[in-house]
């Protein structure tokens, strides 16, 4: 197999030299799918006769090849001239040789020749001096502790299903480097004055102490002058709270949010009351999903998207009359005059959904001048 693979790679036909276009990588796989070179391979890979990955294996053997080749074309590149030409005589630099370097990669290790000049003035791009680890393979360590592997798990992990083979210490300073960005990222500082706030939280399961349990992850979703959505912050607390929530948005202040001019967030008890302490001026909206999913508990299972449907002009309504209005065809229609003798519901806004929305309308009718004379 390697014979023909020698063969065919010593034409300009099957390398692509002489061509003036490109040959993409799908097109190279295609020739030798077309040469029988994949059919060979994976027929000793079957006979048990080569492993692909792992130590010994093809894979790691190939890229090793290739991250060697790569580093022989940047030498030449850095001398000026090529193997055993005669322009490199009296050049001052000349080769002298490899150092052997072992990569950690997502395949297995690679034992790697780095060819370095006399003079020591080489430095290599393809492999920067100190590398150890190419392809993903800290992304997958990163990728496996936050799934709750300990240092341990992932060094046996690793050993056993890609034969490589990295010490306590240098998994536990890959992580600590990532604790490190994420610190980072959660205290840098933010604008002055964001015109929209997302502030919600979401149940997630987290393994702690070798239990599974479900904690509350607060996210603060900010929206700057240019419509862009950026993630603030992301604070994991067993459950959700105002006084927690109060404790979230005085950080957010302290980082240099001054001002927020909308604040969208769920019905929870005290919320408001937490984000109008930290910011006086901002105006406090209830979600529209989170005032959909509360309506819905008046409606049966059955008839839950079609008042769905039958809302939905109300809250996409391009101006507040035009809102007041689709809520009043609602309260007239045949779904609310169903679900008034159900909830038991004897008011003048005809029942516990259609006084919840209501309640919204005054609240922004009483916000929209607030949000005038302050801006």
């Amino acid at each position: 197999m390697m014979d023909a693979v020698g063969s065919e790679r010593g034409t300009p036909e099957a390398s692509g030299l002489g061509s003036d276009r490109q040959v993409t990588a799908r097109e190279a796989v295609d020739k030798m799918v077309q040469a029988g070179m994949l059919d060979d391979l994976m027929n000793q890979v079957d006979n048990g006769d080569l492993q692909l990955t792992g130590d010994g294996g093809f894979l790691p053997e190939l890229v090793r090849r290739v991250l060697e080749a790569g580093l022989q074309a940047e030498l030449t590149d850095h001398l000026g001239y090529e193997r055993h030409d005669r322009a490199g005589h009296g050049s001052g630099n000349s080769r002298n040789g490899y150092t052997p370097k072992r990569l950690g990669s997502e395949i297995g290790d690679l034992e790697l020749a780095t060819p370095r000049d006399r003079l020591g003035s080489f430095e290599p791009r393809l492999v920067p001096k100190g590398q150890r680890r190419v392809g993903g393979l800290s992304d997958m360590i990163i990728s496996l502790y936050a799934g709750g592997m300990t240092i341990r798990d992932i060094q046996a992990h690793l050993e056993r299903t890609l034969g490589t083979e990295l010490s306590h210490e240098t998994i536990s300073n890959i992580t600590d480097a990532v604790l490190e960005e994420v610190k980072a990222w959660q205290s840098r500082p933010l604008e002055a004055v964001y015109p929209i706030f997302y502030l919600d939280a979401l149940v997630v399961k987290v393994k702690e102490s070798h239990q599974v349990r479900n904690k509350a992850a607060h996210i603060a979703v900010g929206v700057d002058g240019d419509g862009i959505k950026h993630v603030l912050g992301i604070w994991v607390q067993t459950s959700e709270g105002a006084k927690f929530w109060g404790g979230v948005l005085a950080e957010l202040r302290n980082r240099g949010v001054a001002d927020v001019l909308i604040a969208c967030c769920d019905g929870l008890t005290g919320f408001p009351e937490a984000i109008e302490a930290t910011w006086p001026q901002t105006v406090v909206q209830t979600c529209v999903v989170h005032l959909i999913r509360a309506s819905m508990r008046f409606i049966s299972y059955g008839d839950r998207k079609s008042v769905a449907a039958a809302l939905r002009p109300i809250y996409t309504a391009a101006t507040e009359a035009a809102a007041a209005q689709e809520l009043d065809i609602f309260e007239g229609s045949t779904w609310a005059r169903s679900i008034r003798p159900r909830c038991g519901c004897g008011g003048t806004r005809g029942s516990g959904l259609s006084r919840s929305w209501s309640s919204r309308r005054r609240c922004a009718r009483s916000s929209t001048p607030q949000i005038r004379s302050s801006r």
